[in-house]
């Protein structure tokens, strides 16, 4: 097979980095909007850079300074993947003002391909945390543990790693014509099914909290988890409807708009905790830690130790 044969899904070579955008935007030269490539660059670094600063924050702080339960253990991970995810755009980015640096875009297409879909999976999974426990709160409350967020998380990176690690060992270095179009598809297949899962979870979560904002105020955990799946699903979702259409040979337009959004979407993500964790009626500042421990605050985790027996 000759080269042009090669690529995400045999639309050549080049076409196995127009997944997220990164070298059509960043790499080569459009005649005629130079201008607008740069401004691009440009403002994908201002997000990229506040996206990192906010998402290290929480990952210093969940990681070290605040005890962990269930839910900040999913949250914790989502951090990460945000964070590998912008790492990743602030490298293609400034590649794309200094190209005398050697950086290997296929790793770098392979750490924002494999974060954004660990990023999905995961917030899938929080979604859905929250749903059972709604749907089955005495189960959920003593038996859903930091062991089982854990292992989730781990479950859902090694998958996450293992279908972009497949996709670009079967498009370029070991070509195989049959694998190629298969774990694409596989890729789709898994899309469909994450964004389906957050939805339903997401709704039902949704009518939870307008029937109990007539009783009482919603707790902070079920506002947080709804925010977040509301600007994945606003934002987020670009990269993911992208690969879609190069299924059908249909390039997205503006070629860098999936880019600028996904960058938005991991970087909003600590502001959404930070606001939720305030007191706003309160005068004084708060530490952080304890704005963002009160915003991953249980309420199930909460009642199941209320209710143990003490000993």
């Amino acid at each position: 097979k000759g080269e042009a044969s090669l690529g995400f899904l045999g639309l050549g070579p080049n076409a196995m980095a127009t997944i997220l955008n990164e070298t059509r935007v960043f790499g080569t030269e459009v005649p005629g909007e130079f201008d607008l490539v740069n401004w691009v660059r440009i403002l994908s670094l201002v997000i990229v850079s506040v996206g990192l600063v906010g998402n290290s924050l929480v990952l210093w702080l969940l990681g070290f300074r605040i005890p962990r339960n269930p839910f900040s253990i999913y949250i914790l991970n989502l951090a990460g993947a945000d964070t590998l995810f912008l790492c990743g755009q602030f490298a293609l980015s400034i590649h794309g003002f200094l190209e005398y640096l050697r950086l290997s875009v296929m790793g770098l297409l392979y750490v924002t391909s494999t974060s954004y879909t660990a990023g999905l999976s995961l917030l899938a999974a929080i979604s859905t945390q929250r749903c059972v426990a709604v749907l089955f709160p005495i189960w959920y409350r003593c038996h859903h543990t930091k062991h089982t967020s854990a292992a989730v998380c781990a479950v859902l990176w090694a998958l996450a790693s293992l279908l972009w690690l497949s996709l670009f060992f079967f498009c370029t270095s070991w070509y195989n014509s049959h694998l190629c179009y298969a774990v694409p598809r596989v890729l789709v297949v898994w899309f469909f099914l994450l964004t389906c899962v957050l939805c339903v979870s997401s709704l039902t979560l949704l009518l939870r909290v307008q029937c109990s904002s007539q009783r009482r105020q919603p707790s902070r955990l079920y506002l947080l988890v709804l925010l977040t799946v509301l600007v994945f699903l606003l934002c987020g979702l670009a990269p993911g409807i992208e690969i879609i259409m190069l299924l059908f040979d249909v390039m997205f337009k503006p070629l860098w708009l999936p880019m600028i959004l996904a960058c938005v979407n991991s970087s909003a993500n600590p502001f959404i905790y930070f606001f939720l964790g305030s007191q706003r009626h309160k005068r004084r500042r708060e530490p952080l830690r304890v704005v963002l421990q009160r915003a991953m605050a249980d309420d199930q985790e909460t009642k199941c130790s209320d209710t143990e027996p003490r000993k």
